[in-house]
């Protein structure tokens, strides 16, 4: 699923109050860290994350891997921190994106 420019905006919306809850760090994107996100999956749909100083990769180059992991989305990018977004049908609270406009 990509996401548009205006559900990418919404979603950095939403998650400007976010605390991170995943950490990257010197082992970059281990199997702990995939595991560790997608246990954050199973109870929202949108998470923050944050890149360590000591991280191997830069931020954008985390994000991209982690999110292909993962299967999710990423959302936008500030400074060490990232967003990634998965929608997950089975929660109770889900976020509500704006239509994406049909192709035609």
């Amino acid at each position: 699923m990509a996401l548009t420019g205006k559900q990418k905006s919404a979603l950095r919306s939403i998650g400007q109050l976010l605390d991170p809850v995943v950490h990257v760090g010197k082992e970059g994107v281990s199997e702990a860290a995939v595991v560790s996100t997608e246990d954050a999956f199973r109870r929202r749909e949108l998470i923050k994350v944050r890149v360590l100083k000591g991280a191997p990769d830069d931020a954008d180059t985390t994000a991209a891997t982690l999110a292909e992991a993962t299967g999710s989305d990423v959302a936008g990018r500030v400074g060490f921190t990232f967003l990634l977004y998965k929608p997950n049908p089975k929660l109770k609270d889900r976020i509500e994106l704006p239509p994406a406009k049909a192709e035609g």
